[in-house]
């Protein structure tokens, strides 16, 4: 019978290979142009090209799927999506360590934001394996800062601000800080935003999420607060069901695509201020003493929350990180 398949799908009109094409959704809930989407995007391209029709990566943006990135773990455990992408911090509830890469002012350049992702990266694919998933890839974002309706550039203005938050540490470093904070998703926070119930928003609005802020919140503090990663992973058993061939094509594609978000992220904050400037957000750099200390303090005592909640292997990793 086996022989006569290819035959088979030569009268039908497929070809063999046909027969053993898998499809693999993978999903996010960022725009196609921001920095995360464009990881999918290159991913699945690259998988695309180089399976000749056996795997094919079917991407989605926006949460089309209705699959935000705190239910993406759960999405691809339970096999409802076979990979997806989502944001890092949004990931606290699974498990604490995932909340590292978004803690304020501890990577504060793009060599410490790599250092530190590499660093954790035994403890996340350790986590992630206890759901059954693999670590594709990281994609690193630009630095947050706050974005918001009247300019925030003075320790006062936080008083009482409605800013959303994307985790439950910058929840309470806000909130410490004299903000009303709130933690949403992207696509929860901007129907909130369009109706002025959230008047700033923490994010560095990275490609296509900077376009849906600016129309509604027209000034960026430049506060630096981290510069967080998101996590792509694929189903275990999905990835483990595939041919070696086809698992080589899947590694080799993860890796080219994580080299090149992490050499996109040194040329993106330049191209996202042009685009952002051009479209009338005024963007204040030079912030005063009050400010960023008030947000400084209110960091460092979050930091050693999150050590207490990371136990013994979060603390492990902010020690190797304090040593170079």
């Amino acid at each position: 019978m086996r022989r006569l398949l290819p035959a088979l799908a030569l009268v039908l009109g497929f070809s063999p290979a046909a027969f053993a094409q898998t499809v693999w959704e993978m999903p996010t809930e960022y725009p196609a142009s921001a920095i995360p989407g464009e990881g999918v995007a290159t991913f699945a391209k690259l998988v695309n090209e180089r399976s000749g029709g056996r795997l094919t990566i079917t991407p989605s943006f926006d949460a089309a799927k209705g699959i935000k990135s705190a239910g993406m773990v759960a999405a691809v455990q339970e096999g409802k999506v076979a990979a997806g992408d989502a944001f890092a911090g949004a990931l606290g509830a699974v498990h604490p360590l995932f909340g590292l890469s978004s803690l304020p002012f501890l990577a504060t350049s793009i060599e410490d934001a790599r250092r530190l992702a590499d660093l954790a990266r035994p403890a996340y694919a350790k986590v992630f394996a206890g759901y059954g998933q693999r670590i594709l890839y990281t994609t690193p974002w630009p630095a947050s800062g706050i974005w918001s309706k009247e300019p925030v550039t003075s320790a006062r203005d936080l008083a009482g601000l409605s800013i959303r938050t994307y985790d439950a540490t910058s929840t309470a470093v806000m909130g410490n800080a004299g903000a009303k904070a709130v933690n949403l998703s992207f696509a929860d926070a901007m129907p909130k935003v369009k109706d002025g119930s959230v008047t700033a928003v923490l994010s560095s609005g990275d490609g296509g999420a900077g376009r849906n802020l600016w129309q509604f919140l027209p000034h960026f503090s430049e506060v630096n607060y981290a510069l967080p990663i998101s996590l792509a992973t694929v189903n275990l058993a999905a990835y483990d069901a595939l041919p070696a061939d086809l698992r080589q094509v899947v590694d080799e594609a993860a890796a080219e695509t994580e080299r090149r978000q992490w050499s996109a992220i040194r040329t993106r904050l330049d191209e996202n201020y042009a685009r952002m400037r051009a479209n009338g957000v005024t963007i204040h750099v030079q912030l005063p003493a009050d400010l960023t200390q008030r947000l400084q303090t209110a960091g460092k005592a979050a930091v050693e929350d999150w050590r207490g909640k990371a136990g013994a292997e979060g603390a492990a990793i902010l020690d190797a990180f304090a040593k170079h």
